[in-house]
């Protein structure tokens, strides 16, 4: 094995920010695994000679086209879809689709790097990808939304296959557009198969799926606890979002015997000092799914909840917390208000919503801080048992599945102590979750050679 020259973590990282040039989010993805990544590899001599980091940090393709779509008014859009296909080494690509003004490549770039890690966390053979548009489904009818999501597939198909890339929904992209997907993929190929993860129950999806993500990041909260001999009872929590995963974090919170605090939206926060108990996040579910409403009408119906416009809930004193709107929402002053006010526990329920200053805020206090890849991968661990119920044509009891959930979220915070127990009592999961990630995927590279 022909033996290379090592560059510093400065040197590689001007190298990707030379590569990919106005994406700060993908640089900053790079930046975060990277910085941990280094210490580990810095003896190992394969993983440099082979540039194993380098080539993660490349996606294996980036597909771009042009979506064309008629609105109701018979006016012609044209809107550009994407897909990264980052890292096949361990399964088929996954990820989700997104829908939202905000999509470009740079933010698809980052969250298909972040799922490869995320993906090999679980113990699942799934790749890691991620794909979207810049569609805003807002303010859309349902016969717009199906003919973009028709059209976006058209194109999609080809790339796409469940042994190949197996896409699921995200950020604007539910269970209804998911069937409109789906449905145009059946009608173009002329096969039912597992090409696509968060479908209804009657057309081959999972149980449990909608409530993944949130349940998984309250699981990995309460391990992290655990850990320490702690528990969430009597703890209060605050969480930022109002929507499928915000909601359901809120419910195993409430279920596990905390108190939660307050949720948000892009409008500002609601804060509700008696606790939002399961009725009340009954009524946050239908008022966001069903009515479409913004959060700030829970203060009507709920009169000792206050509504802050513009703001995110980080000012607000907690035991516990849990990000789950978007990316970079919690930033470095957010932080360092947490930590004042003695917050012991972050669980990211979103996609890298904490910013790298924020997140050396929470390593330097030394909290129990768990990073999105590890703490929201129950969405992509029920989406990866929904490919093998699909291979199967079988479906699991929802008892079953809690279960599955549940062990996958205890697998992930032992990997995450594996390579992050600092051995001082302080557990760095960031550390942890970055390198069993990569040590999955870096070790199939190596097996397969320079391809």
């Amino acid at each position: 094995m022909a033996v290379s020259d090592h560059v510093d973590f400065s040197t590689f990282m001007e190298g990707v920010k030379k590569r990919n040039p106005g994406q700060p989010e993908f640089v900053q993805a790079v930046q975060e695994v990277s910085e941990d990544i280094f210490d580990f590899i810095a003896d190992k001599e394969e993983y440099h000679a082979q540039q194993i980091l380098r080539r993660i940090a490349e996606p294996d393709r980036v597909v771009s086209f042009r979506v064309c779509w008629e609105d109701d008014n018979g006016n012609i859009r044209v809107q550009r879809g994407w897909r990264v296909q980052n890292n096949n080494a361990i399964g088929p690509y996954k990820g989700g689709i997104r829908f939202h003004p905000s999509v470009t490549e740079s933010v698809l770039k980052f969250l298909a790097f972040e799922q490869t890690f995320k993906n090999a966390l679980t113990g699942l053979p799934m790749g890691g990808g991620k794909g979207g548009s810049n569609f805003n489904p807002k303010g859309k009818s349902v016969r717009e939304i199906m003919r973009f999501c028709q059209s976006f597939m058209t194109e999609l198909y080809r790339h796409i296959g469940a042994d190949i890339d197996v896409p699921a929904g995200d950020i604007g992209v539910g269970g209804r557009e998911i069937g409109f997907m789906f449905g145009q993929y059946k009608r173009i190929t002329n096969e039912f198969t597992g090409v696509l993860t968060g479908k209804g129950l009657e057309w081959g999806g999972s149980l449990i799926r909608t409530e993944a993500t949130g349940y998984g990041a309250v699981y990995f909260l309460a391990n992290m606890l655990a850990a320490k001999g702690q528990d969430l009872v009597g703890k209060t929590a605050v969480i930022s979002g109002s929507g499928n995963v915000a909601t359901h974090a809120a419910e195993k919170i409430v279920q596990l015997g905390g108190k939660v605090l307050t949720l948000s939206d892009s409008g500002g926060f609601i804060h509700d000092p008696d606790g939002i108990t399961q009725d009340k996040i009954d009524w946050v579910k239908a008022h966001k799914t069903h009515r479409r409403g913004r959060i700030e009408e829970y203060c009507d119906e709920f009169k000792g909840a206050s509504f802050t416009a513009g703001k995110t809930p980080w000012g607000v004193p907690c035991d516990v917390a849990l990000p789950c709107a978007t990316q970079n929402e919690l930033l470095g002053d957010d932080a360092k208000a947490l930590v004042a006010n003695g917050c012991v526990a972050v669980s990211e329920g979103a996609n890298m919503p904490t910013n790298l200053e924020g997140v050396h805020v929470f390593k330097d206090a030394k909290i129990m801080f768990a990073p999105g890849k590890a703490a929201n991968a129950g969405g992509v661990a029920v989406s990866g048992l929904e490919m093998s119920q699909n291979s199967g044509r079988r479906a699991w009891s929802e008892g079953e599945l809690q279960q599955m959930l549940k062990d996958i979220m205890d697998g992930i915070h032992t990997r995450c102590l594996t390579y992050g127990d600092r051995g001082d009592g302080y557990i760095d999961y960031v550390k942890g979750a970055n390198i069993a990630g990569f040590k999955k995927v870096a070790d199939a590279m190596l097996a397969f050679g320079v391809v």
